[in-house]
């Protein structure tokens, strides 16, 4: 066991718990040039996030801009998956170092950033997922040291691990895509289409020249500076769709979204489901 100080907490490594798995998968199949799926956590629920995290998803998406989930309630997800290889990953509701180092300081494995317009915003993500001289993260992470899935120095091991993934999804980003894609310590472009096409002024169409141009511009960014692609897909086809794109990194339905289409097979046959097609995708 290994044990070091850290702001008044005892930062413990994993090397006497075998329980814990040893590799990253997800960055290990980014790497390998294979996709990654990942299920969207809106709840509070915890049976509901390990169970995702059986399923087969390869990260879960913990939703925090856009739901109620509270920082102890992705803690206790942190904790039930633990032993899994799901990865927890958490999108902050705003770019600050200290949005991303209450997550982090929780033991998850990425970082979402939202609304990534500039060069600025986007150094601000980087540096907050790694540790000086690299970055700005604060030494506070006890809790995050408990659960982490290699052992050894964590710090060392957060830095080479942690993934950095900024949304691109605002028409002022597509002036700044260039540097942002450049940077170092950016590891994901995920193209936020919804919101891009809002901005854009298409009030959330997604067939529409204007976006798929945008999103030519953005793709071709990243495959030029080597950073992963990724982009929401509701559907196996829309995966195997968009992979051929050159996509890798994709956030599926919510876990709400999954009750939904398993209430349509089950009650459809019987005439029995309701018609939700007008509420619309929740993200």
């Amino acid at each position: 066991m290994a044990v070091s100080g850290c702001g008044g907490f005892i930062v413990t490594q994993n090397a006497d718990n075998p329980v814990l798995p040893r590799r990253n998968l997800l960055r290990e199949r980014l790497a390998a040039g294979e996709y990654v799926v990942g299920l969207t956590i809106t709840t509070e629920n915890l049976e509901a996030a390990v169970l995702a995290a059986k399923l087969g998803f390869h990260f879960l998406w913990v939703e925090m801009e856009h739901s109620p989930v509270s920082l102890q309630s992705l803690r206790a997800m942190v904790l039930a998956t633990a032993g899994l290889e799901t990865a927890v990953l958490a999108r902050v509701p705003v770019v600050a170092l200290w949005t991303a180092k209450r997550v982090l300081d929780q033991g998850v494995r990425g970082v979402i950033f939202p609304f990534i317009a500039d060069e600025e915003m986007a150094r601000t993500a980087a540096q907050a997922c790694r540790y000086p001289p690299a970055g700005l993260r604060g030494s506070g992470a006890g809790l995050a040291a408990s659960t982490w899935f290699e052992q050894g120095s964590y710090y060392d091991s957060s830095d080479a691990h942690m993934l950095t993934v900024v949304v691109i999804e605002e028409k002022r980003a597509l002036e700044h895509v260039e540097a942002i894609a450049a940077l170092p310590g950016i590891d994901v472009l995920f193209i936020g289409t919804s919101d891009l096409s809002f901005s854009l002024g298409l009030r959330g169409r997604q067939n529409e020249p204007l976006l798929q141009s945008a999103i030519d511009t953005i793709a071709a960014a990243a495959r030029r500076h080597r950073k992963f692609l990724g982009r929401p897909a509701a559907s196996a086809e829309e995966v195997l769709r968009y992979r051929r794109q050159g996509f890798q990194f994709f956030q599926s339905v919510t876990e709400l979204g999954l009750m939904r289409l398993g209430a349509e097979q089950v009650l459809g046959p019987l005439g029995l489901s309701k018609d939700l097609s007008q509420q619309g995708a929740l993200y």
